[in-house]
């Protein structure tokens, strides 16, 4: 059992729930939160974190990404603790079950009444299970390609908070471009630590991720993008929705930012990008929190 938890990066659960957690949050600052229908995207979204883990896992070893060279935590496959096979039945079991919890979760929100709703979330749930296991798996898996920032924006950002939301209020409102936004930039940002701390390793198994392209100081500064920009979409909701201090709350994890962005541009050695790694991801988590506890106070 240990080497499942352990291949399921429990770790990385913290990002995954950001954008749930913050929609949860909007949707009672508009007095339409529910209960089941929070529980059950919370499942729903590690069920797919989880899905996500394991089919990297299994894509990059395979590979052979994952080898000696590797500064990161040992992966299941690269240590032998699991098989390529076993890892593959587990990615299958684990894309059921994330269907599955989407399939509960649309149909409570909407009821059978709304059946295009659902079928435009089923849609989306297959999406993202897709998007999942072909991030490394395939001949033409897009991480290979460097568009991994791309669909982590996509589901990370734009799904989680402006299509959570919808599950609460069935309305959409299109200022929830900017949290929606936030959040999608500050997990790319997780995403390029990941990729600077693996640089070399990923340019010798042909892994063309965006620090790959870009070089390490590039994508230094594409980082510092990433950090900044989601401070002025935050600033961007809050003008055109509240006035007050409560919302501004979230400029506490953002200290921590700014202040993880001094470290990341002094940094030299590939191996030090990963506790900084950590540290956004729960960053990322607290500014959601923060945020969102601004919102309803």
């Amino acid at each position: 059992m240990n080497k499942w938890i352990k291949a399921a990066r429990l770790r990385t659960l913290p990002l995954s729930l950001a954008g749930i957690i913050l929609a949860g949050f909007i949707a009672a600052s508009y007095h339409q939160f529910n209960g089941v229908i929070f529980s059950l995207s919370i499942l729903t979204a590690v069920l797919f974190q989880i899905l996500s883990n394991f089919a990297n896992d299994y894509g990059d070893g395979v590979k052979g990404t994952d080898n000696d060279e590797r500064i990161g935590p040992q992966r299941a496959i690269q240590s032998g603790e699991i098989t390529p096979q076993q890892m593959k039945n587990a990615v299958i079991i684990t894309g059921f079950f994330s269907f599955l919890s989407a399939l509960v979760l649309v149909t409570y929100s909407f009821g059978l009444a709304r059946l295009p709703q659902i079928l435009i979330y089923l849609i989306l749930g297959m999406a993202a299970i897709i998007a999942a296991v072909k991030y490394t798996v395939g001949k033409n898996a897009y991480g290979y390609f460097g568009l991994g920032d791309l669909f982590v924006l996509i589901f990370f950002g734009l799904v989680s908070v402006m299509g959570g939301t919808y599950l609460y209020t069935k309305t959409l409102d299109w200022t929830l471009i900017f949290p929606a936004l936030s959040i999608g930039f500050l997990s790319m940002a997780v995403l390029n630590l990941n990729n600077m701390r693996d640089l070399q390793t990923d340019i010798k198994a042909g892994k063309n991720t965006i620090p790959v392209k870009l070089g390490l100081q590039n994508a230094k500064k594409y980082h510092i993008i990433l950090i900044v920009l989601p401070f002025f979409f935050t600033q961007a909701y809050i003008f055109h929705h509240f006035h007050g201090f409560w919302p501004w709350l979230f400029m506490i994890p953002y200290l921590f930012l700014f202040i993880h962005l001094m470290r990341v541009i002094q940094i030299n050695k590939p191996g030090d990008f990963d506790p900084e790694l950590k540290k956004v991801a729960i960053l990322t988590l607290l500014y959601a929190i923060f945020f969102g506890m601004g919102l309803i106070l």
